[in-house]
């Protein structure tokens, strides 16, 4: 077997789709075997036919700690795990004093537990097997940067990306190296599954259309997500470079000038 990541094993959430679906098919390409999990069953089937005998299907909801743990437990079953990526997540958009506490408790439970439950799962497997790992947990550009009308989505992301880097600083003497990954506008059907409130709900049809005219591939999320994974030399994945770059360095040296991108990158969408 031939490839950059030959003989690796790589466990994937939210592989039935976007960023998981296309870092599933790049990683057996490059010749891994790959855990193809989603919640919806009949798309983690999808992808796993179309890669074939590399990649098994499996149906999580990373919201159900105990359906995480029994993904560990089939996976390391079969042997020894090299990569696990938490990419599961959803979207939400709306003024705050318009998003009832079901939606902050479904970002949480989706895009904070559901990362969470991952890591409690794998980390102590990953441990004792004694080898290197990786862990990539899929953030996004928000959780670099502020934006309005976002919050709880924000929320998450700021999370994630924090959880990554002090996950990094415990493990990585340890061998198993954290990656957060934060791409920025991506062509997948995150906006269209999003829940949006008030008068982004308006929006969401120019949301939508805006992501598939400018959203990049998510293939390109995962031929960076291979960079890095091959390369081990960062922490923090910013992908594509030229749209979240000069956000977060905005972010980093002017706070001010980072508060009018918030308030702007709204109005993309026409909220």
């Amino acid at each position: 077997m031939s490839g950059r990541l030959a003989g690796k094993v790589a466990v994937i959430t939210g592989a039935g789709s976007g960023i998981g679906r296309s870092s599933a098919l790049l990683f057996t390409r490059e010749g891994a075997t790959v855990h193809v999990a989603d919640r919806d069953a009949a798309r983690a089937e999808a992808v796993a036919a179309e890669i074939g005998a590399a990649a098994t299907a499996h149906t999580v909801d990373v919201t159900d700690p105990a359906a995480v743990e029994a993904l560990a437990e089939a996976v390391f079953a079969a042997g020894a795990v090299d990569i696990v990526m938490n990419n599961a997540g959803i979207g939400h958009a709306g003024p705050t004093a318009e998003t009832p506490l079901e939606d902050w408790r479904a970002i949480v439970e989706v895009n904070i537990m559901g990362v969470v439950h991952g890591v409690h799962a794998f980390v102590p497997r990953l441990l004792a097997q004694g080898r290197k790992a990786d862990i990539v947990n899929t953030a996004s550009m928000a959780g670099l940067v502020p934006v309005a009308k976002m919050a709880p989505y924000v929320m998450s992301k700021h999370a994630i990306v924090g959880l990554s880097e002090s996950l990094h600083a415990e493990l990585s003497r340890q061998g198993i190296r954290v990656t957060a990954l934060c791409p920025g506008v991506i062509d997948t059907a995150i906006v269209a599954d999003s829940t949006m409130r008030g008068d982004m709900a308006a929006a969401a049809p120019k949301a939508v259309a805006f992501y598939r005219k400018r959203g990049v591939s998510p293939d390109v999320v995962a031929g960076d997500v291979l960079h890095t994974l091959t390369k081990r030399h960062r922490v923090i994945t910013a992908s594509p470079r030229w749209q979240v770059m000069p956000a977060w360095i905005v972010q980093r040296i002017s706070p001010r000038a980072a508060q009018l991108y918030a308030r702007n990158a709204a109005k993309i969408f026409g909220g």
